[in-house]
């Protein structure tokens, strides 16, 4: 368990107990407390806020913000209104709230105490609210996030409209690119559609209390080909695979930027946030052999949660009951992110499966099954469609693929023409460094070079939904500096009303 989530245990812990003895002393009851989301009902309700200040909390991003000005509103009816107060009931409130709910020096006053204040009731909530958008920015910045699944390819480890805690502090707080922003939204404001950031101030890369991300981590990251977005598709369709679908068009980069004109280009901190799997860290050998993972050639243990597509044949007339699937399997036929249910055409009795590999040895002990007919099913084709794009050294497919020797900080390696396809975006974008091949020879910033030493650590990135995912075997190396944080805790899940099993569920 890394200090970041250990941090996030007791801070939890510190908060709800402080609020225990705040309801003993505002005269509610004090189990309320102890209830996540419950608990700020009741202190809306105390405030005399409408009940929309409650489901507005709901709002990923913003509804940080509405949970602090509610707790600073209740922390000033405790009599308590300097910037030191708020201050410490946003940054230690599992210090503070304990401090004001269980000594015996403060006191209850409520809603008269707010308005004896010499302030106006107007002048509170304006100060409330900058504090706590002043807060909520920090706290989202350097700490932890809110962070919504918006597909499948994590599944079943992680679902769509799953709503995390992104722990910042896990790697070490990352010091933002682009400091002039709009709070509380990413790259774009939203109705006026336009980007949310200036870069009249561009700061270098700087993380603080680094820390090392590890293999299997669950992390958030920005999106390392979104430097370069077109603005119809986003990160549906990525530039450069954009640019090669026109190139193969007889097309060419000028003629695409000619006619298009919303091609952007964004920095690190602004580019898509993605949710993947860290499969491999600086220094190891990858490889792909049939839809199995081996790091420096020894297997790699699969998530136990992870995804992948089965062939499965009955015998005879047996068929697999839709009640089975739905119910022991948990596969819904009707999902579209899952891809789950289907028969295979021009094989009576074949089934198309996304499973697991516990889900997958016991369809193979399940009577009706045919013996040994439980296999994998591997992309076999798909040759020259995957990282580095380069079919004359490199003829990998999503199924088999590498080895590959990911880039390691202060670590080199001899370029070769066989070699230069998967490290020549590391050196040129990520590094920022020039790179020519002339006369069958490689200039670096205008010197001979025949060895590359890096300067950044590299990640290598997979869904747990290996059929289902857009991950480093597309787009190849994770730089340290787009490294966002980890995904730590699930606070909420929602799917036609909310999956309470999967509430307040560690991420592994």
């Amino acid at each position: 368990m890394g200090w970041g989530l250990i941090l996030f245990i007791i801070g939890t812990l510190g908060f709800h107990v402080g609020l225990y003895g705040m309801f003993r002393k505002a005269g509610i009851p004090a189990w309320k407390a102890l209830v996540p989301f419950y608990n700020t009902w009741e202190i809306s309700r105390l405030l005399g806020l409408r009940p929309y200040w409650f489901f507005l909390q709901f709002i990923p991003i913003a509804g940080q913000f509405i949970t602090i000005w509610m707790i600073i509103l209740f922390v000033e009816q405790f009599g308590r209104f300097s910037l030191l107060h708020h201050a410490l009931a946003v940054f230690m409130p599992f210090l503070y709230l304990p401090y004001l709910g269980f000594s015996g020096g403060e006191r209850y006053g409520g809603r008269p105490i707010v308005k004896n204040y010499r302030k106006s009731a107007f002048r509170e909530w304006v100060d409330a609210l900058v504090f706590a958008a002043v807060a909520a920015t920090i706290i989202r910045l350097f700490i932890f996030e809110a962070y919504t699944i918006p597909t499948g390819s994590m599944e079943k480890t992680l679902l769509v409209s799953d709503f995390l805690f992104v722990s910042k502090t896990a790697y070490g707080p990352r010091v933002p690119n682009t400091p002039l922003s709009f709070p509380f939204v990413h790259h774009t404001i939203p109705v006026v559609n336009t980007r949310s950031y200036l870069e009249w101030i561009s700061l270098p890369y700087k993380r603080y209390l680094q820390q090392p991300v590890r293999r299997n981590d669950v992390v958030v990251f920005n999106y390392p080909v979104g430097d370069t977005v077109i603005g119809e598709f986003q990160s549906e369709i990525n530039y450069y695979d954009y640019l090669r679908m026109t190139e193969s068009r007889g097309g060419t980069r000028e003629m695409l930027l000619a006619e298009r004109d919303d091609i952007l280009v964004r920095p690190v901190d602004k580019r898509e946030n993605f949710i993947k799997r860290c499969v491999a860290i600086a220094g190891d050998t990858i490889e792909i052999r049939d839809g199995v993972v081996y790091i420096d050639g020894k297997l790699s243990d699969a998530p136990e949660m992870s995804l992948s597509p089965w062939l499965v044949t009955m015998e005879g007339n047996a068929s697999l009951p839709a009640e089975f699937l739905t119910e022991e399997m948990d596969i819904d036929p009707d999902d579209p992110e899952q891809r789950d249910f289907s028969t295979v055409p021009g094989t009576p009795g074949t089934y198309r499966l996304n499973l697991t590999e516990s889900q997958a040895e016991m369809l193979k002990r399940m009577s009706g099954v045919k013996p040994g007919s439980v296999v994998r099913e591997l992309n076999t084709s798909g040759f020259g469609n995957t990282f580095p794009y380069d079919t004359a050294h490199f003829k990998w497919s999503e199924d088999n693929f590498g080895p590959l020797w990911v880039p390691e900080k202060g670590k080199s390696i001899r370029l070769t023409p066989q070699n230069i396809s998967a490290y020549r975006r590391v050196i040129q974008v990520y590094e920022g460094n020039t790179l020519e091949e002339k006369d069958g020879q490689f200039i670096i910033n205008g010197k001979p070079a025949d060895t590359y030493t890096f300067n950044l650590n590299y990640y290598w990135m997979m869904g747990d939904n290996r059929h289902n995912s857009q991950d480093s075997r597309f787009w190849g190396f994770v730089p340290e500096d787009h490294i966002v944080g980890r995904a730590s805790l699930i606070w909420f899940s929602w799917k036609n009303g909310p999956r309470w099993k999967r509430l307040f569920k560690v991420i592994r």
